[in-house]
């Protein structure tokens, strides 16, 4: 069944999280998530205390990213920025993986992390998102980080970064983001209780519908006055 309006939007973390992104662009984001009524906005931790201030009262939320875009950071410094954000206003928070972790095997470091952020988290009231960058990633990693985010008591898992660009053998750099492939696969691995954030490729309404049909409950996106204007001039209430 189609989604209504509020339904769309509400499905929306809208991503102001570019790094040229000047202040005056992200209050201006800020004002159209405002204007659209989306779930967040996804902002870097420096701007979250001018998020909070635009969108008080509205009903959208402040989400924050941490260890964001690789995941290199300590533990220690992923659970400050955690904290730092919530303080600052923050009600939910983007957190990346130590991808290198991951892909050599290193589980216990990965699941101990992750929950000392989700516990930061959940302590002060916030949902924890957390990040894998399966461009990088191939199947059995993205079932083990489901299973660990799972055991952790996360909040919702997320395919990418948005800025996890892969060098292939010609020097050249792409990406994906998210595939179905992927968010069958995180579907399918994570208990109802887990929700999916798709990011990285969701710019039109149908993009959108298409992973809502997949068990995405979440995406990130830049696109989204495009995707909700769409959907008002199909004429969805």
């Amino acid at each position: 069944m189609t989604p209504n309006l509020r339904e769309i939007a509400k499905m929306i973390d809208h991503s102001l999280l570019h790094p040229m992104m000047a202040d005056a662009e992200v209050r201006d984001g800020c004002l159209l998530a405002r204007r659209y009524d989306v779930a967040t906005v996804c902002v870097k931790p420096y701007s979250v205390p001018d998020a909070a201030a635009l969108l008080a009262g509205s009903g959208v939320g402040v989400c924050a990213v941490a260890g964001f875009p690789h995941g290199n950071s300590t533990t220690a410094i992923k659970v400050q920025e955690a904290e730092q954000a919530i303080a600052d206003g923050a009600v939910e928070i983007d957190v990346v993986i130590n991808i290198g972790k991951a892909l050599g095997g290193q589980w216990a470091y990965v699941e101990t992390e992750l929950r000392a952020v989700n516990d930061a988290c959940t302590a002060r009231g916030a949902l924890l998102k957390v990040i894998f960058e399966n461009d990088y990633l191939q199947v059995d990693h993205i079932i083990r980080l489901c299973e660990i985010s799972t055991a952790v008591g996360v909040a919702f898992v997320k395919t990418s970064t948005g800025y996890g660009f892969v060098k292939g053998p010609d020097g050249s750099y792409n990406y994906r983001g998210a595939t179905d492939d992927h968010l069958r696969l995180m579907r399918a691995h994570c208990p109802a209780s887990v929700g999916i954030k798709a990011a990285g490729g969701v710019r039109t309404l149908d993009d959108l519908l298409r992973v809502r049909a997949l068990g995405v409950t979440r995406v990130g996106a830049t696109a989204t006055e495009a995707i909700l204007e769409e959907a008002a001039r199909r004429g969805i209430a």
